[in-house]
């Protein structure tokens, strides 16, 4: 059964899945990283979530330094999709609205491809996620 994306179901969904598959290996880099998202136009309306350590979260951190504002069609083709062209061409247009420290975000590049671990969890939500 599929959880639609950013719902209260997902996100259980998602820390399930991370859960399941342990320490993620994850680069020095990324394991302190907080960004903020917010997505609006999804089936919810707006929805606040953040990425810590490399993971989805519920909600917007206090102590997080970066916030994107994105539409959610463009957040399903960057986070469930892997679109890194469609992310480029989108923060190019303007679409993808960055508040705070811009240099966080460059950071979750600087972090190399992902980890077999992740690796992992990106097939299993995005084989449980439905986007609409």
């Amino acid at each position: 059964m599929g959880h639609v994306f950013l719902s209260d179901d997902w996100f259980t969904e998602v820390k399930s899945i991370v859960e399941g598959v342990g320490n993620l290996g994850l680069p020095d880099i990324i394991k302190d990283l907080k960004i903020n998202l917010e997505v609006s136009d999804g089936p919810d309306g707006t929805i606040g979530a953040h990425m810590a350590a490399g993971v989805f979260g519920k909600g917007l951190l206090d102590d997080a330094p970066t916030k994107l504002k994105l539409p959610y069609e463009l957040a399903v083709k960057l986070f469930i999709e892997e679109d890194q062209a469609a992310g480029m061409q989108a923060f190019m247009s303007g679409q993808i609205q960055v508040e705070g420290d811009m240099s966080k975000m460059m950071a979750m590049q600087a972090g190399g491809g992902p980890t077999e671990p992740q690796k992992k969890v990106s097939e299993a939500i995005k084989a449980m996620t439905v986007t609409s």
